[in-house]
């Protein structure tokens, strides 16, 4: 099989699909792998570690995508790559269809097999391919937060973890799965006041034993949710729903509540956002202010610490790309469950229940495509 992996052109995005090391594991079993001239540059991962692994470089993205069978890719594809994209060929990447009807609507006229990291989950409901990215991206909401509190940066001035004779800052997360969880670790490691809002009770039991004393952990519903915006000076939303479009949690009216100058950081951006007023944003330009609210909406965060990302994201694509490319993706969705569940498109045909629902597009079984 052909392998390609494109140079990464989302803005501010500096990740790239394919170790060196992704390379030689493919060149061994016999695939060829084309690598698009400077895709790994971002991550400090130069052309010659890639030729050296076995790679074949091309000149720009037509080659890749008109040569390859397989394309591997870390954010969803980009309006001038979309034209490029062959019906029956494999995409695999991030896709979020729930957050972008006119990506939905161009990737499913392609007639291609869209495979979406997030959507791929085991057998306990885990997202291994999304796991790693929801990490850093938590960990980097308190990070960013930091910053965006600072006068500066139009927030409040405030520092996260005080200092003696001056109270920590207060910090709402909304959501106490694998962004929250890493949120609240951050957050706690720089004294600040915490309270993870979440409503499956098994969770908040567990993030109770394991969390700090600095976190409390709350049961979300409406009165808490408003409750805590009004003590907040930093609110993380970190809510999912896998494929679907992520419920919105907070209202503009809730936000003339809150004190001037405090800082949303939603992550669930990538989803559509949990916060009414949330838009996305770019690197480039990260914030925007709302009811004096400060609002951060980066759709690729991780992109921003591309070398950590980057690792951290082929340490876990890679057996499944190598399963792709060694089965194909029919036989790797009848044989893998994990890969099926990740198949949100084949052949014209919208196979992911919760991106059907969320448009009202026609919805069927992966095995019933046309």
């Amino acid at each position: 099989m052909i392998v390609g992996v494109p140079k990464e052109i989302k803005l501010d995005e500096y990740r790239v699909a394919m170790l060196p090391v992704g390379v030689e594991e493919l060149t061994r079993r016999g695939h060829r792998v084309l690598i698009e001239a400077g895709a790994g540059l971002g991550s400090g991962l130069p052309d010659h570690d890639y030729l050296a692994a076995g790679a074949e470089m091309a000149a720009g993205p037509d080659e890749i995508f008109g040569q390859a069978d397989l394309i591997v890719k870390v954010k969803e594809p980009q309006a001038s790559e979309w034209s490029l994209i062959r019906q029956g060929q494999t995409v695999f990447t991030y896709f979020h269809f729930a957050a972008d009807r006119e990506l939905t609507d161009a990737i499913l006229n392609t007639g291609c097999t869209a495979v979406a990291y997030e959507t791929l989950s085991d057998s306990q409901g885990r997202l291994p391919l999304l796991t790693p990215m929801s990490e850093v991206a938590g960990r980097m909401s308190i990070q960013e937060g930091a910053k965006y509190l600072e006068r500066p940066q139009m927030g409040r001035g405030i520092l996260l973890g005080g200092v003696p004779g001056v109270a920590p800052a207060n910090i709402t997360i909304l959501g106490g799965g694998v962004v929250g969880a890493n949120a609240a670790k951050i957050a706690a490691g720089f004294n600040a006041n915490v309270a993870i809002l979440d409503i499956n009770m098994d969770r908040l039991r567990y993030l109770s034993d394991v969390m700090p004393p600095n976190v409390d952990v709350l049961y979300s519903d409406r009165h808490i949710i408003r409750e805590q915006l009004q003590l907040a000076d930093l609110v993380v939303g970190a809510v999912l729903i896998p494929g679907a479009k992520a419920p919105r949690l907070i209202e503009r009216e809730h936000l003339k509540h809150m004190k001037p100058g405090a800082v949303i950081i939603d992550v669930a951006i990538d989803q559509g956002g949990c916060i009414a007023t949330s838009r996305p944003t770019t690197h480039s330009e990260p914030t925007y202010i709302v009811e004096d609210v400060v609002h951060y909406c980066v759709t690729n965060m991780p992109g921003a610490v591309g070398r950590t990302s980057t690792f951290a994201l082929c340490n876990v694509t890679l057996p499944w790309v190598i399963e792709l490319a060694q089965r194909g993706v029919e036989k790797a969705a009848r044989d893998l469950p994990p890969i099926a569940r990740a198949v949100n498109m084949h052949a014209g045909e919208v196979t992911n229940k919760a991106v059907a629902e969320t448009f009202a597009l026609p919805y069927r079984g992966l095995w019933d495509a046309a």
